[in-house]
This record gives C-alpha cells, sequence and structure tokens, in this order.
C-alpha cells in the first residue's frame, strides 16, 4: 500500500477531488432544496478534498499499523490544510468560504474542534475503507493510459482554476469598488444632513436676533436691520449653494454606486476585447461563485455580496423566462 508513482498519486487526487464534490454538492442540494453545484470551480472537482485525502493518505504513511497515529495525523494534516486554505482565500478573494465562527472552540472561523475531530475519523475511514477500492481502480489502469487521463483532466483542471481564479479576483474587486462607493455616498448624505440642520439653525437665529431687535428699536435700527437681513439673505444663499454642491457630489456617488454593480459585465467586456474567453464563459463562472457557493461569507463586503447576489439571482429569472417564452 502507497507504493505509487506520480500519475498515480495525481489520480487518486482527481478522484477524490469528485468524491468530495458529490458530497458537497449532495449535503447542499438536499439542505436548500434544489440542485446546487457547489464548490469554487465549474469542474465537478472540489480541490480541498483532492488536497485533504492525498495529503491523510501520505501523512499515515509512516503509521499505516497504528489507527491512534492515522487517527492523530489526519488531524493535524488536514485541520492545518483546512486553516491555510480558508486564510488563503479570503485574503485574496475577500469572500469566506466557509465559516466556523458559531461553532464552540473555533479559530478564527476557520477551523474547529468539532470538524477536526471529523477529520480524524475520515482519515481512518478514508485508509481503511474507501482507498482500497480506490486503489484497485488506480492500479488497474494501463500505465500508458493513466499518463494520458492525467494529461488530459490535467489540461481541464488547469484552465478551469485559472478561469475560477480569475472571476474570483474580479468578484473581490467588485465587492471591495460597491462597498467603497456605498460608504462615500452615506458619508455624503450625512454631511447633507448636518448641513441642513446648520443652516435651518442659522436661520432660525438670525431671525430671531433681528426680531428682537426691531421690537425693542423699530424707529431707530430699521435700516440696520434691513441690512442685516440682507447679510442673512447672503449667507443663506452660499450655504444653499454649498448644499447644492454636496447634493450634485451625492448624485455622482449615487452614479458609481449603480457602476459598480455592473463592473462585473464591464471587465467581461473589456476582456472579450482584448481576446480573451467569451463573456458568457466568464459569466458562466462568476454566477457560478455566487450562487453555487450559498454558504459563502464576507464581513466586511456582506451589503455588497448580499445585493450581488440578489441581483445575479434576477438575471437569472429573467434570463429563465426568456427561454420559456422561446420555447413557447
Amino acid at each position: 500500500m502507497y507504493s505509487y508513482n506520480e500519475w498515480q498519486w495525481i489520480l487518486f487526487f482527481f478522484c477524490y477531488c469528485f468524491f468530495g464534490w458529490i458530497f458537497e454538492s449532495s449535503y447542499v442540494s438536499l439542505r436548500k432544496r434544489h440542485l446546487v453545484n457547489r464548490g469554487f470551480l465549474r469542474l465537478p472537482m472540489l480541490p480541498l478534498y483532492g488536497t485533504g485525502a492525498v495529503m491523510m493518505l501520505f501523512v499515515s504513511l509512516p503509521v499505516k499499523d497504528n489507527l491512534i497515529l492515522v487517527y492523530f495525523s489526519g488531524v493535524i494534516a488536514a485541520t492545518l490544510l483546512e486553516y491555510a486554505t480558508g486564510w488563503g482565500m479570503e485574503r485574496l478573494f475577500k469572500m469566506r468560504y466557509w465559516d466556523y465562527s458559531n461553532q464552540r472552540f473555533q479559530l478564527h472561523g476557520y477551523i474547529c474542534l468539532s470538524s477536526s475531530i471529523a477529520w480524524g475519523f475520515l482519515t481512518i475511514f478514508l485508509t481503511e475503507v474507501i482507498h482500497r477500492p480506490v486503489e484497485r481502480l488506480v492500479l488497474g489502469i494501463h500505465p500508458v493510459l493513466a499518463e494520458v487521463l492525467v494529461i488530459v483532466i490535467g489540461l481541464a483542471f488547469a484552465a478551469d482554476v485559472i478561469e475560477s481564479t480569475r472571476a474570483a479576483l474580479d468578484l473581490g474587486r467588485a465587492l471591495e469598488a460597491m462597498t467603497r462607493v456605498k460608504a462615500e455616498m452615506e458619508e455624503v448624505q450625512g454631511q447633507i444632513a448636518l448641513l441642513k440642520s446648520e443652516l435651518r439653525e442659522h436661520l432660525e437665529l438670525k431671525a430671531a436676533a433681528v426680531h428682537e431687535e426691531a421690537a425693542q428699536h423699530v424707529e431707530e435700527i430699521l435700516a440696520e436691520a434691513t441690512s442685516r437681513m440682507s447679510g442673512v439673505r447672503e449667507s443663506s444663499a452660499a450655504l444653499a449653494e454649498y448644499l447644492e454642491g454636496k447634493h450634485q457630489k451625492a448624485r455622482e456617488t449615487a452614479e458609481k454606486l449603480l457602476a459598480a454593480r455592473e463592473e462585473l459585465i464591464l471587465m467581461a467586456k473589456r476582456r472579450r476585447q482584448e481576446g480573451s474567453c467569451p463573456s458568457r464563459l466568464h459569466s458562466f463562472y462568476r454566477r457560478g461563485i455566487l450562487l453555487g457557493n450559498p454558504t459563502a461569507f464576507s464581513e466586511k463586503y456582506r451589503e455588497a455580496l448580499r445585493e450581488l447576489r440578489e441581483w445575479v439571482k434576477e438575471k437569472e429569472n429573467v434570463a429563465g423566462e426568456e427561454d420559456d417564452e422561446l420555447r413557447f
């Protein structure tokens, strides 16, 4: 056992990527009560499961005859992998694709005690039950055919990883842009409200002062009151002009926010003009990342992520209605 060449190790990786996708997609589809193509990639493969399975097999190799050591080696290796992958993906793509923050004994939301314990039992189940028939299957493949399979699947896998990474990076930039513009708009709206309040207080104070002085010395300060009222009008005009400028800035900021929601489509158009993959392919990957990962989470960009998901769902519904009309 575990006497494999590099081609066989890679085939094991692909097999467990596929098995992981079956498990995750079935679990999430049952919870959501509709079919979900789970995962970061669009191919039916989850690299985290493939990497985890190969790592479990590799670390258990020196202690494969001792189930207790196999268990703890799986706990340590899988937990480290899960933490590193979760941390790296959130830093790179601005989204957390799983979150254990609501679990007890968790660390930064990337790992938790219950998950680590499960990884240990899964390692034993993998090495003692699952891997044996998979091993027979892979070892039964002719070496030449194994190399061909690795090359063909590897090319498709690499292309999928590149396209998914590009779409995820685009999504991360869009989330940042939408959040930044929305914050600017809220700041401008707050400034406008403050200016309105200040203007109202200023006018009330000016009018009260002029009225009081005019009541006491109607004849003596009539000319002076007229002058002061003129000053009030000039001050009001200046404040109104400043307020109009703030309103204009608010309108411009709102336009930026709407433009940010269309940023994904604009990025796809630019790539198409530069000779990259068709925009439909990019759209397919972006929709998959947003809708195929319903548990994906971002504390910093929570609102922007929610709006993008709703927007994509609206587009999906419109497209579905158009397809129904065409079929009719």
